[in-house]
């Protein structure tokens, strides 16, 4: 309880917020984390093995199908408290910076603005070859529970392939997206790490800068986590449980 006092004075006294958020978040509205065990069609696949340009060029189907599957599981989903609390916290502070490694769109729909996606977002597909923008997607999908194989659209713009627009390993951040979030970093005063184990560079590392600028760090996880170390306070617990209690402090 002393601690989240203190975070709570932190956050009173704050002139600039930046939230972390990682997968925890997201896993709380029903959302898998990546890590989870896969059913139906994906079961005898390993995620890190779908999530490469290497397996979208293989079986461009494959690829597709699984993320329109995963598009489906978040258009289904509604923000949880966790979400909403963060939003609330804009209102709370001088200037937030919100920063995420969830490629949904459930922090924007709980009225978060601004949201730096540092891994990409499922709603932002783009061409393979081109890189230019698609919007043809669908707002409301009907994909079996199992999942299915379904081809990409093409690029209006030069016929390639259209690809989901989230980084895949072996890929980096976009610049100017990394770039955003270390700038926040440096320039905070607080910054809240919330459901993310930490271990994901360069993400993990905006802690690192955070801390080492002079800002407070707080750890928000239901599980010891790879930042622990670095963070001043550390709280056990779901976001959707913390975070809400520190907007009542």
């Amino acid at each position: 309880y002393r601690e989240a006092v203190m975070i709570a004075e932190a956050l009173r006294n704050c002139r600039h917020l930046l939230v972390f958020s990682g997968a925890g978040v997201s896993a709380e509205s029903g959302i898998a984390t990546f890590r989870d065990a896969l059913s139906g069609l994906w079961a005898r696949f390993d995620p890190a093995r779908l999530a490469t340009p290497e397996a979208f060029l293989a079986d461009p189907e494959l690829v597709w199908g699984w993320y329109e599957w995963r598009r489906q599981q978040v258009l289904r989903a509604a923000p949880n408290a966790a979400h909403r609390a963060i939003a609330e916290l804009a209102s709370r502070v001088p200037r937030l910076t919100l920063v995420t490694q969830n490629v949904d769109d459930l922090h924007e729909r709980a009225g978060s603005q601004a949201v730096i996606h540092l891994h990409g977002s499922l709603h932002a597909p783009c061409c393979f070859d081109c890189a230019a923008p698609y919007a043809g997607l669908d707002t409301e999908l009907s994909e079996p529970e199992q999942g299915r194989r379904l081809p990409p659209p093409y690029c209006g713009v030069c016929g390639g392939r259209v690809r989901p627009g989230v980084v895949w390993f072996g890929e980096p951040l976009p610049l100017a997206t990394l770039e955003a979030a270390e700038q926040a970093a440096k320039q905070c005063d607080l910054m809240l790490v919330v459901g993310t184990a930490g271990a994901v560079y360069p993400a993990a590392g905006l802690a690192h800068h955070a801390r080492a600028a002079g800002a407070r760090v707080v750890v928000l996880n239901p599980a010891p986590s790879a930042l622990d170390e670095v963070a001043h306070q550390v709280l056990t617990g779901t976001a959707a449980t913390l975070l809400p209690q520190l907007l009542d402090d």
